[in-house]
């Protein structure tokens, strides 16, 4: 996958908030994701997010 800082994620699965769009803060092993919807911040392992995304929006 081709996933760059700053892109905008839609996951599989909604945030506690409710919402499902996050930014993409940092990539490497983990990715450092911000929910959209009430600007919480996540960090988790790159294999878990590439298997949860429905859809990138671009940044370009």
């Amino acid at each position: 996958m081709d996933i760059k800082v700053g892109d905008k994620i839609i996951m599989k699965k909604p945030h506690p908030c409710g919402d499902n769009r996050f930014t993409v803060l940092r990539i490497g092993m983990d990715f450092k994701l911000r929910c959209m919807g009430c600007s919480h911040e996540i960090m988790a392992p790159r294999s878990k997010i590439e298997k949860r995304i429905k859809s990138i929006i671009s940044e370009e």
